[in-house]
């Protein structure tokens, strides 16, 4: 009995200390490998084995982190208040440095990120923050990604995502957006009226050169009007139209007059 409880314990002896020799880790898994203290390499992905009670091993993934920027109270260069929020995309590239230079790496891109993102955010205009926002998510990548370079991580992307203004200032704007609205709506009618214009004086000069040409546009006009519903339509007509019924009702007075006087 004493000699089955002794193998027992040795197999439970053996299996927690297979447990702690063989480790496994996954295709997107680093283990950095401390030997007493001191960093002895960067193993992985596969079977890892370790000597019990001397080696120590710490667990890094090389998958790519998202993290999300808090809101962050921002004045701008023309003193706007505003709050502005953004979302960082970011791996570990070098484990060892991950977690020798740096205690908490995570948690240290975050607060780099959010003070990166109030200092430059606050040298450019409430406009240009607007207008352009590629060119701030370009400068914030680089800016952070220069600073985490020695832990050993890669800033791949940075986006501003949404940009909050205090209800005063969406109201100013919103009167500014139409303001323009309704210039550039009395540039495109004035730009009009000047094409318009300069078609009637075309069309005025071929007139001039051909006066039967007026007539066919009378014509046309009155068409127009008859292809309306209209119960009645007063025109005025002109008196060249009426010059040879005028001619032939005096020619045959006068010729009447000449019989009678001869009579």
């Amino acid at each position: 009995m004493d000699g089955l409880i002794g193998f027992i314990f040795l197999i439970a002896f053996g299996a927690v200390i297979l447990f702690n020799l063989i480790k496994v880790l996954s295709e997107y898994e680093r283990g950095v490998i401390f030997r007493l203290g001191r960093l002895l390499s960067v193993k992985g992905p596969g079977l890892i084995i370790l000597i019990p009670g001397i080696d120590r091993m710490v667990k890094v993934s090389l998958r790519t982190v998202v993290l999300d920027v808090p809101p962050q109270d921002v004045i701008t260069k023309d003193n706007v208040s505003i709050k502005v929020n953004a979302v960082v995309y970011f791996r570990v590239v070098q484990p060892d440095k991950a977690i020798i230079s740096v205690e908490n790496y995570i948690y240290a891109t975050s607060q780099l990120a959010q003070t990166t993102l109030r200092s430059i955010l606050g040298q450019f205009e409430l406009d240009d923050l607007l207008a352009q926002r590629d060119k701030i998510n370009r400068e914030l990548q680089v800016i952070i990604d220069q600073h985490t370079e020695p832990w050993g991580i890669k800033i791949s992307t940075v986006e501003v995502k949404q940009i909050d203004l205090p209800p005063e200032m969406q109201r100013a704007m919103a009167k500014q957006a139409e303001a323009e609205r309704e210039r550039r709506a009395k540039v495109v009618h004035a730009e009009g009226e000047l094409q318009a214009s300069q078609k009637l004086g075309e069309a005025a000069a071929v007139i001039e050169r051909n006066p039967i040409a007026l007539q066919l546009r009378y014509l046309q006009t009155l068409t127009e009007i008859a292809s309306e519903n209209n119960s009645t339509t007063i025109f005025p007509l002109p008196i060249e139209l009426l010059k040879p019924f005028l001619n032939m009702t005096g020619a045959a007075e006068k010729k009447v007059l000449k019989k009678s006087s001869k009579k």
